[in-house]
């Protein structure tokens, strides 16, 4: 039977694992048993119990550094929320549409320039691109606790978007440098979930930063001076700490290590491993149809996933409570959605299935939103609430699931990258929409904004089933062609 994971979008029409066997039979294959090399099946090469230890060390060296990292990340980026309840607003003079047109200006530069420093992390490395990443928002981040005004704002936004724009297509991209693809989705998720824990502990970090009443500064301005300061400290560490790829890994100790590292790689996911980067033969990604209903997709994907991410705490604000409260409330919705995220990449992985888990993701947000727009909010609070949960089910989830799909069915590393680093600030972009949507005359039940968020959430159902029941006929078209 044909497994969904498949490419679609790859150079040819052929299956990636069955190229890299390909190439495999005709290349030297370390077995864990020894430390020399012996051309043997590729069925044959790997030692179970040692591929075992070789991903326990990955799993242990990578992964927490990453979700701390991203957990700064999204701390950064989503804080303004927070510290819009706290009297931004107020304290900066901002006028009716200014804080929209602040969210919004962030998305621009995230998009223009998430290309080229995906680009640089694919020359340079991730781990060294990513550390000089989080250096640079960190630094932009501090800076906000020092504006006066809109302009000092909209400029930092700016520039903090320049310096997230590659985050996490240049992480998904360093991940797939270490892991098969039928256990990158949980180590995504894992690594994702650190964004919905960010958004929690961002709520219990404003509940306390804006009980301070001491001082000369504004409440919300200690909240990014807490933030940036921790994001640059952790940077220097990260620059320090991560490894260059699975096969150059300095904690790999033995030459047997190092090649079975490499080999799992070649086996199931690249088709060359450490690959130079060339533009015009990565561009090729763009004439394959499926392509663009992944950008589709994502675009479909961005404004659920920005409207939770940036509003959440304006709309848990209708049912009724004062600013320090509010922010408390956002706090079990986001670990509610970083807990379904790992149940359906755990879900996702066990059954090497992709696209259901990213529509009942959409389905979610969908339910979540109809049902927060249709009911009386203020006399059905648990309800309200309960819908709430429901919104952030339905973000994180098909964010990781969708990245890991096309990831998965992509064997040229260049064009990996390429895509993800189109897509992802294409989600991204959609925060322009979420932030225009969100206006201050439909408070407080902004009715026009969930019902297009629903909207978005409703038609990322409709062509990720359609784009993976083609995926499965083709898959079975090309069974019945190889004679299985």
């Amino acid at each position: 039977m044909a497994s969904e994971i498949k490419p679609t979008t790859s150079s040819s029409s052929s299956d990636p694992s069955s190229r890299n066997e390909k190439h495999l039979a005709s290349s030297p294959i370390i077995s864990a048993a020894t430390d020399e090399s012996q051309i043997i099946s590729p069925s044959l090469a790997i030692d179970p119990l040692a591929e075992r230890r070789l991903v326990w060390k990955f799993d242990l060296r990578i992964l927490p550094v990453l979700a701390v990292m991203y957990l700064f990340n999204s701390l950064d980026k989503s804080n303004l929320g927070n510290a819009k309840t706290a009297g931004l607003e107020k304290t900066l003079h901002l006028k009716s549409h200014d804080y929209n047109i602040i969210l919004s200006i962030f998305f621009i530069p995230y998009v223009l320039t998430a290309p080229v420093l995906g680009i640089a992390g694919k020359k340079y490395g991730p781990n060294r691109v990513l550390p000089l990443m989080m250096f640079s928002f960190g630094c932009f981040t501090l800076l906000v606790a020092t504006t006066k005004n809109f302009s000092g704002l909209l400029a930092l936004r700016w520039f903090l978007g320049m310096a997230e724009s590659a985050f996490f297509p240049l992480v998904i991209y360093y991940l797939t440098t270490f892991y098969r693809r039928g256990e990158l989705a949980r180590r995504l998720a894992l690594f994702y979930a650190a964004q919905s824990i960010a958004s929690a502990f961002s709520g219990l970090l404003a509940f306390g930063v804006f009980r301070i009443h001491s001082g000369s500064l504004a409440d919300w301005r200690y909240l990014f001076i807490i933030e940036g300061g921790a994001t640059v400290c952790f940077s220097a560490f990260a620059f320090w700490y991560l490894p260059t790829s699975g096969s150059t890994a300095s904690f790999l100790k033995t030459p047997s290590e190092k090649t079975i590292a490499h080999a799992r790689i070649l086996l199931d996911s690249s088709s060359i491993v450490n690959e130079p980067f060339v533009l015009r033969d990565s561009l090729a990604i763009f004439r394959h149809p499926t392509s663009w209903i992944i950008l589709a997709i994502e675009i479909c994907l961005g404004v659920p996933l920005q409207s939770v991410q940036l509003f959440l705490p304006q709309i848990i604000s209708r049912l009724g409570y004062g600013t320090v409260k509010t922010n408390l409330y956002t706090v079990a919705p986001n670990v509610s959605g970083a807990v379904m995220l790992l149940i359906l990449a755990f879900a996702s992985d066990y059954t090497r299935l992709r696209f259901p888990f990213i529509a009942l993701g959409f389905l979610f947000t969908f339910l979540g939103m109809v049902v927060y727009s249709a009911i009386d909010v203020e006399n059905q609070l648990h309800v309200a609430y309960f819908a709430a949960f429901m919104m952030t089910w339905g973000t994180s989830a098909p964010s990781v699931l969708l990245d890991v799909w096309y990831n998965n069915n992509i064997a040229h590393e260049g064009r990996r990258l390429l895509l993800t680093s189109t897509g992802v600030p294409l989600a991204n972009l959609m925060g322009v929409v979420s932030s225009n949507i969100f206006r201050n005359q439909d408070a407080p039940k902004y009715i026009p904004a969930l019902a297009t968020t629903a909207g978005f959430g409703g038609m990322g159902v409709v062509l990720t089933l359609g784009l993976g029941a083609w995926m499965v006929g083709d898959n079975k078209g090309r069974d019945r062609r190889g004679g299985r």
